[in-house]
């Protein structure tokens, strides 16, 4: 058993040394990506030829450091963009319009699974904004801040050693006043090493 488990650290040992982030020791990063965050309106007896349920596309930024080739410090801004929905209620006429935002820090550990491929997940906190404006049958407005816990998982594959591309899952908490969008998001992002 003990040649089993030595084994098996030596292999990941040598691997996370021959691969393609072991380098990314003592460098700094930034990236941008593309956001798809799920929405959906519920009004009470809305009647609507809107869709009150979909997927909105936003915007990502964000930029790191690698401590060494395991640990890292990121932060970064998303944009989940703006979302409307008008429906009628009891004859009336209504509507809400949502602009969501978020700024996180977050502390990241990644493990080679070969050469290019390493899985990753982040753990920190989120500031999140979101203004919400509704006319009509209930009027309510808000820009509510909220600080969250922020998680995430991903994959990243290594074109090179300095230009990485990523697939990954985030969940940035909700706001009080989150009306329309979820919590979580599917971000598809590039990174490049300094």
């Amino acid at each position: 058993m003990k040649k089993i488990l030595f084994a098996l650290v030596a292999s990941a040992a040598a691997l996370s040394a021959n691969s393609a982030f072991a380098d990314d020791a003592g460098t700094g990063y930034i990236g941008a990506g593309v956001v798809g965050s799920r929405y959906e309106f519920n009004a009470p007896n809305a009647l609507s030829g809107d869709n009150h349920s979909g997927y909105k596309a936003g915007g990502k930024v964000y930029g790191g450091y690698n401590i060494d080739p395991t640990w890292a410090v990121e932060a970064g801004y998303t944009d989940f963009g703006k979302k409307s929905y008008n429906y009628t209620s009891n004859g009336l006429p209504g509507g809400v319009r949502t602009d969501a935002h978020s700024y996180y820090l977050a502390g990241k550990g990644t493990w080679p699974v070969n050469q290019q491929i390493a899985l990753f997940g982040k753990l920190g906190v989120a500031r999140n904004t979101n203004e919400v404006t509704t006319s009509g049958f209930s009027s309510v407005s808000g820009d509510k801040d909220k600080t969250a816990l922020y998680a995430s998982v991903g994959a990243e594959y290594a074109v090179n050693k300095n230009v990485k591309v990523s697939l990954e899952y985030e969940n940035y908490g909700k706001n009080d006043i989150d009306t329309g969008r979820k919590s979580g998001a599917v971000t598809a992002g590039v990174r490049y090493a300094f």
